[in-house]
């Protein structure tokens, strides 16, 4: 396993200007899908999916439907994405169905990032998709700060009636996409960030340009 602190130490970051540890440490985070065992215990995978529930949550409605697969239910789980993408796509290449029953079947953790929306209330349906997403990088830091890796993926499939349902998901609620969870096997390339230059800019009054735009 290799802990946090020597991911941490093993990636520079390309700025002179001196950080506090914690920033420095959320700069150093990267998405990883070199993963394998140990995944989070029970106690551990419960305080990591806490981190998500601090995300901002206008109105109060908790939006966030965590379901976790782990150990002997891979294989099961990994059959459900199968025949979801079936579903959607009958016509999907072998290669295709392959190549996503094995990602799923070997991967020592994987976190759904249900969304229990409410369609009808005051609050926006793009503010609680934004909720859940918030949470899910809340996740994401949340595991690289324990010593594990994570990777946010997704699918056409994944909204799929039947899959959902499988998972005890409503017809209202929707997926977000999956975190594939784990110990990273070796420290992960860190490639190198975008210039905050191109994406951000201060306002004066006048409407504002991108470099990242040009």
């Amino acid at each position: 396993m290799l802990p946090a602190l020597a991911i941490y130490k093993g990636i520079m970051t390309d700025s002179a200007t001196p950080h506090s540890p914690t920033l420095s440490f959320l700069l150093s985070r990267v998405s990883c899908d070199a993963l394998a065992e140990p995944a989070p215990d029970k106690h551990q995978i419960a305080a990591i999916l806490s981190a998500g529930l601090r995300a901002p949550d206008h109105g109060k409605l908790r939006p966030w439907r965590y379901v976790v697969i782990k150990g002997k239910r891979r294989a099961q789980f990994a059959e459900l994405v199968v025949r979801a993408m079936r579903a959607v796509e009958p016509d999907i290449s072998e290669k295709k169905i392959e190549k996503r029953f094995h990602r799923f079947s070997e991967m020592p953790m994987t976190v759904v990032l249900g969304m229990h929306l409410e369609e009808s209330g005051k609050i926006p349906v793009s503010e609680q998709e934004a909720s859940v997403a918030a949470g899910a990088m809340n996740v994401l830091n949340a595991l690289h700060a324990e010593g594990f890796g994570g990777m946010w993926v997704s699918g056409d499939y994944m909204n799929e009636p039947e899959f959902r349902s499988a998972l005890g998901l409503g017809d209202s609620d929707r997926i977000a996409g999956f975190i594939f969870v784990g110990t990273p096997t070796k420290t992960p390339h860190m490639p190198r960030r975008p210039e905050i230059e191109d994406y951000m800019a201060f306002w004066t009054g006048e409407p504002v340009s991108f470099r990242a735009d040009t």
